[in-house]
């Protein structure tokens, strides 16, 4: 089969012929019909820091985000069958260690990552355990079914714990506009948010964050200093009651706090390229802050919400704005030129080899 593998530690990655893989008892193989980048896929592509240090195996076909057709099912696969349209959890767990047997899988501590750790999707095939296999409806767009995972992403974001108080009513801030803090926003007015800020630099995701519903879209260059006195005025002086980080840029990191109500909580999900400081007492400790740590979404849970929120027309069509370009998975260089240019939010990739 045709598949985009990093062929070595550095920028790049190649389309080579490589063999198609065979599914194990418990596995399936799936027939890619549709992938998307993600910022992970990114870091990947140039090879940056955090690239060299978390990317361990090379070579390694890249890519997780995916929609695709069973083709083949392992002789223990017992919820699929041949012709079934799925898309991937991409946390490949272990199911015995201690978060696995207390309802936290999707922060195993011996999780491989698709495309990360093991190989991924941008290729003409791809196998997935059966439990990470996720049944779609078969009239769901491929597009759309293949960013079902950062969607969830975004879902967890919001709603990071099941016992956590609903986001109807709140104010919630967004910082970085990118694919899943667009998807945020949607989430959120979908929720019944009372209202939405959120913050971007790029004049393409600027615009779409309004499209998705945002209140108030602020470029946090534009505002400088006055940036937290802005939020707060839209928020009856009081601060945001949700502040999801999704910028993975030092400011967002410190205003996500800043413009935080006392008793507020906070969802970071956005990587940083380096450490960080913050003001503990002040950001944390007086306030009375909850803070979340965001790390895939949780298993299965997060699922079957993104699936109720797809089963909205409306939030279909919303999503969809989402994606700003359609790319053949070959031509992946190109794609990728077009987020480095900032021209894209999201790029869906195509299964024409």
């Amino acid at each position: 089969m045709q598949a985009v593998v990093k062929a070595h530690r550095g920028p790049g990655g190649e389309v080579v012929t490589v063999p198609t893989p065979t599914p194990s008892d418990d596995e399936v193989l799936v027939r890619v019909r549709a992938s998307s980048i993600c910022g992970t896929d990114v870091h990947i592509w140039k090879w940056n820091a955090w690239a060299e240090e978390r990317v361990r195996k090379v070579p390694m076909i890249f890519g997780h985000e995916l929609s695709g057709e069973v083709v083949e099912v392992g002789k223990r696969v017992r919820s699929l069958a041949v012709g079934d349209h799925v898309s991937a959890e991409t946390h490949i767990v272990d199911g015995t260690c201690y978060q696995c047997k207390t309802g936290r899988m999707h922060i195993c501590a011996n999780v491989q990552v698709l495309g990360v750790d093991r190989d991924g999707v941008f290729a003409e095939y791809a196998v997935l355990p059966e439990l990470n296999a996720w049944k779609n409806d078969p009239k769901l767009d491929p597009a759309i079914a293949s960013m079902q995972e950062p969607l969830g992403n975004a879902v967890h974001s919001l709603l990071p714990e099941d016992n956590l108080e609903d986001i109807a009513g709140k104010t919630v801030l967004i910082t970085g506009a990118g694919p899943i803090g667009l998807l945020a926003i949607a989430v959120a007015k979908s929720l019944g948010a009372e209202k939405v800020i959120a913050t971007e630099v790029n004049r393409v995701r600027f615009d779409l964050a309004r499209k998705m519903g945002a209140d108030l879209v602020l470029n946090p260059v534009e505002e400088g200093d006055r940036i937290v006195r802005t939020i707060r005025d839209a928020t009856y002086g009081r601060g945001v009651d949700v502040a999801c980080e999704m910028s993975g840029h030092p400011s967002g990191f410190a205003l996500v706090f800043d413009a935080l109500t006392p008793g507020g909580r906070v969802s970071l999900l956005g990587l940083l390229d380096r450490p960080t400081t913050i003001d503990v007492d002040s950001a944390l400790i007086f306030k009375a802050a909850r803070v979340h740590g965001i790390f895939g979404r949780r298993m299965f849970e997060t699922w079957f919400q993104v699936k109720g929120l797809l089963a909205i027309p409306a939030f279909r069509e919303k999503v969809a704005q989402i994606i700003t370009h359609r790319v053949p998975i070959p031509e992946l260089a190109r794609a990728m030129d077009l987020i480095d240019s900032t021209q894209a939010a999201k790029v869906s990739l195509e299964a024409r080899w």
